[in-house]
């Protein structure tokens, strides 16, 4: 039986010299060109020329060799949480990156589950970043951020509730958004406050600082928190619910709206009246707690912009010998609704 055809050798990669040819300019025009430099005077009928010639030869840069002649990469690492990220930061994230990709650097995500600490300082050292931009996902300590900084980094960013040594430091203290939830509830009149706290793993790492803070709010008002453990679903809900009237609670702030919500319904179909014999409040403001019935009142979280956050990547990297600057990424504020 025959044999097929051999396959003919793989097809040459297009360079920026095939593009050059192409666009009838020189190599270091392409370079400029793709690489979006701005301190180089070209014009726009020429840019478009050289980027159609790209498009038609399917040319695209190559990072490392930029690397190279830069003498540092454009990557920005974002480390990923082991846990989805809510609405809220889901948004900030997303502004984040396409502000950090409108300056010309190029984020990638890093899946750290399982990484912590010094651990994860190390294998996000190994890509050779040139920003890291650690939203909380891993405690980092000044040794981590040494490691970060000697493989090349020149901006190191944190996301924690107090500074980091030799790092830009977002404080972001989850304090606030508990200590907010409570206050508010003993403005409303309750004394006997609720405060679910998610059994499931990620979560935990905000509930422990909210609940701190619910208990600093109701220190010297005569009020009492009650921690409740609680998994996201119905059956843990229905538990809960179920022995409601025996915990001696007329008020729960839930770790945010979906537990609240969650803990709302379970409540409402054991017959507990909301907010006459329990009021409810939640975090972070989703749509669809003001579409319930009693609607739901909640925390408002305000945070920084992400392009805010990516300004000061871009300045940390041009000066990464400037002092480490700090900046608060949120406020807090209760909106009140029908279920408090």
């Amino acid at each position: 039986m025959s044999q097929p055809p051999k396959q003919s050798a793989a097809r040459s990669v297009p360079t920026s010299a095939d593009v050059a040819r192409l666009a009838g300019v020189s190599r270091a025009t392409v370079s400029y060109v793709l690489n979006n430099t701005s301190s180089v005077r070209i014009s726009e009928p020429t840019r478009r020329r050289v980027r159609e010639a790209a498009e038609e030869l399917g040319y695209v840069p190559h990072a490392a060799a930029r690397s190279l002649r830069a003498g540092h990469t454009r990557m920005v690492l974002l480390p990923t949480a082991a846990f989805p990220a809510g609405p809220l930061h889901q948004r900030f994230l997303n502004e984040l990156q396409r502000a950090l990709r409108g300056l010309d650097y190029t984020v990638v995500q890093y899946g750290s589950l399982g990484l912590g600490g010094d651990d994860a300082a190390r294998a996000w050292a190994e890509l050779r970043p040139v920003a890291v931009v650690s939203l909380g996902v891993a405690g980092l300590s000044p040794h981590g951020v040494a490691v970060l900084k000697r493989s090349g980094a020149r901006a190191v960013i944190t996301l924690a509730p107090r500074p980091v040594e030799g790092a830009h430091s977002l404080v972001m203290d989850q304090r606030a958004v508990g200590s907010c939830a409570v206050t508010h509830l003993i403005e409303r009149g309750r004394r006997a406050i609720g405060v679910v706290m998610p059994r499931e793993a990620g979560p935990d790492l905000l509930s422990e600082a909210r609940i701190e803070g619910a208990r600093r709010a109701a220190a010297g008002t005569g009020a009492r928190i009650e921690p409740l453990p609680l998994s996201y679903d119905e059956e843990a809900a229905a538990a809960v619910a179920a022995r409601w009237r025996g915990l001696g609670l007329d008020a729960v702030y839930a770790y945010n709206d979906d537990y609240a919500m969650l803990l709302m319904r379970a409540l409402q179909d054991r017959g507990v009246d909301v907010p006459g014999e329990t009021a409810v409040i939640g975090a972070d403001d989703l749509l669809l707690g003001r579409l319930l019935r009693p609607r739901l009142s909640t925390v408002r979280v305000d945070m920084v912009t992400g392009r805010r956050l990516a300004d000061l990547v871009d300045r940390a990297v041009r000066d990464p010998d400037g002092a480490p600057e700090t900046h608060e990424l949120m406020g807090v504020r209760a909106i009140p609704r029908e279920s408090s």
